[in-house]
């Protein structure tokens, strides 16, 4: 698969980030079909794509010519037979199961030919694709919160992905606006290795009572950091946050610094998952 060759883009999952990812790709003149099986989520993700669109038309990022022909271009589904594209992105729970199950449904409904790329932050695209037909095809393409606005994407191939697939995914995402960086298949690949102690120290700071959630995120933002690591895992979504870092806890031999924390832990239990639910370390209700 070339990227001139790509007509059609299926995103799975409609959450924050598949949400972003097939508004960009739209944007980008793709026709895309948006699938999650909650219907409450896929009406959400609409709502969310119009109004990320008018915010572009207010601040002069695009016309509204251009918001409804990228409207023109999507598609909301709870269908998986309507998922049947050039190239497929998945953008769902951070689970290895649930990830392989799909994909090879999805290669059921497709050609060999079609690309399956997950947005995963932390499993190793080679445990994905090991049980998924035709593994060369398999690829890493991580986008970061918000996908809409966010410019690095990272590309991460397998043991047995193609060359040929990575580049065309590399290619795809130059053509949706972002910056492009090839990552071999290593647990949190780049950004989120070197990321997760922004988040893991915070949290032993929490922790050991060396200073409050506030005091932490204001140090951190005198310090030239947009957000602090408390405010940031309430825009990610605790639980996801939680999810990668147990994930590399495992996937380093459970080396303690990357020992997820107790107190994110109770957050994920008591279903404080952030923003997305109206509470986390902060409460947005």
């Amino acid at each position: 698969m070339k990227l001139e060759d790509i007509k059609t883009i299926g995103v799975v999952g409609a959450g924050t980030m598949g949400q972003g990812i097939a508004q960009i790709c739209a944007q980008a003149g793709y026709k895309t079909i948006l699938f999650d099986i909650n219907e409450q989520v896929l009406q959400k993700a609409e709502a969310t794509t119009a109004k990320n669109l008018d915010k572009g038309i207010e601040r002069g990022k695009l016309t509204e010519q251009e918001k409804q022909a990228a409207l023109a271009n999507l598609t909301f589904t709870g269908d998986t037979l309507q998922l049947s594209c050039d190239v497929i992105i998945e953008a769902i729970v951070e689970k290895l199961e649930v990830k392989q199950s799909i994909f090879r449904e999805l290669a059921d409904i497709n050609t060999p030919d079609t690309i399956l790329a997950s947005n995963t932050s932390s499993i190793p695209i080679t445990q994905i694709a090991a049980a998924v037909p035709n593994p060369e095809r398999v690829v890493g393409m991580h986008f970061f919160n918000p996908a809409h606005i966010m410019k690095l994407v990272e590309v991460i191939s397998g043991a047995a992905t193609a060359p040929e697939t990575a580049e065309t995914i590399k290619q795809l995402a130059e053509k949706l606006g972002k910056v492009a960086v090839m990552a071999k298949d290593s647990p949190g690949f780049i950004v989120n290795r070197v990321a997760r102690h922004f988040y893991v120290e915070g949290l032993k700071l929490l922790e050991e009572g060396v200073a409050d959630i506030e005091t932490i995120d204001k140090l951190m933002q005198a310090s030239g950091f947009k957000m602090g690591p408390f405010e940031l895992m309430d825009l990610i979504g605790v639980d996801t946050n939680y999810s990668v870092t147990t994930s590399m806890f495992e996937a380093f031999h459970y080396d303690p610094k990357f020992r997820p924390s107790r107190i994110q832990q109770q957050k994920v239990d008591a279903g404080h998952h952030g923003r997305k639910s109206g509470r986390g370390f902060y409460k947005y209700e």
